[in-house]
């Protein structure tokens, strides 16, 4: 693993050690990324979801980095921030659901840097 996704993992480890959730699902996606792009991009610029599509891992874990993918694309390219009255109603709903997030983004960066071992 290179040391700009150990970098990024042990970062994304602080955020969810402290609860902050949001932190943990978008830093968790850039450590999977950063890990897919050292090992199997072959130093070319491609799109995120075709460097998944493209790896040679187990189809549930594409699977899953593609749903933590897509999860992290609502909080990142929000289309409507003005539209909060869900979000101010029932911010708890918001938090309960990032800490589900927050859990299964660890548990899929986990498998992802540990799929490939070489020892």
């Amino acid at each position: 693993m290179s040391e700009w996704c150990a970098f990024i993992v042990r970062h994304c480890d602080y955020a969810f050690v402290g609860g902050a959730n949001l932190a943990t699902v978008i830093t968790a996606t850039a450590a999977i990324e950063t890990y897919l792009r050292a090992e199997y991009a072959g130093g070319k610029r491609i799109r995120l979801a075709d460097l998944i599509d493209s790896a040679p891992i187990e189809p549930g874990l594409r699977e899953d980095i593609h749903k933590l993918r897509k999860y992290r694309n609502t909080w990142v390219h929000v289309t409507t921030p003005e539209d909060d009255i869900a979000i101010l109603q029932e911010p708890e709903s918001f938090e309960d659901q990032l800490e589900e997030w927050a859990k299964m983004a660890q548990r899929t960066l986990r498998r992802t840097i540990y799929e490939n071992q070489w020892i």
